[in-house]
């Protein structure tokens, strides 16, 4: 039986391999470096590394800073709306028209929700609707 006379060995193959990417990345970075700028100093990866992961971390404090300034104002508006409730549920809104003498009336059912009795002082905000036409 005759066999390949050109048989493989795989640690001369292996020691090739990295002789060849050893050089193809001394050339990358070569290269890489004159494109990060014309400048006379030359190229330092680990100084480039550690300048985008410090620049990642100012961004990443700057990010989780401003989170939680959102989230701080959200509590105080959230605060604020909880303390005006009370004052909702006293507030009553309804339609009535202007009587003679500019006189007005509240229907019973909501001096009843709002509990007025005769001579309580009540403040009026008057939103006119619409114009009583002339006939």
């Amino acid at each position: 039986m005759t066999g390949n006379s050109n048989q493989y060995d795989p640690s001369s193959m292996f020691k090739e391999w990295i002789q060849k990417s050893g050089k193809a990345q001394a050339e990358f970075m070569k290269t890489f470096g004159a494109m990060m700028g014309q400048q006379k100093q030359e190229f330092d990866p680990v100084e480039t590394l550690r300048e985008v992961a410090s620049k990642g971390v100012k961004t990443q404090t700057e990010i989780m800073e401003n989170f939680g300034n959102m989230q701080s104002k959200a509590m105080d508006s959230a605060f604020k709306l909880a303390q005006s409730m009370p004052q909702f549920v006293s507030w009553g809104a309804f339609k009535t028209s202007v009587g003679s003498n500019g006189r007005i009336s509240i229907p019973e059912a909501e001096r009843d929700a709002l509990g007025l009795k005769e001579g309580d002082l009540v403040q009026v905000v008057i939103i006119p609707i619409e114009k009583k036409s002339k006939k």
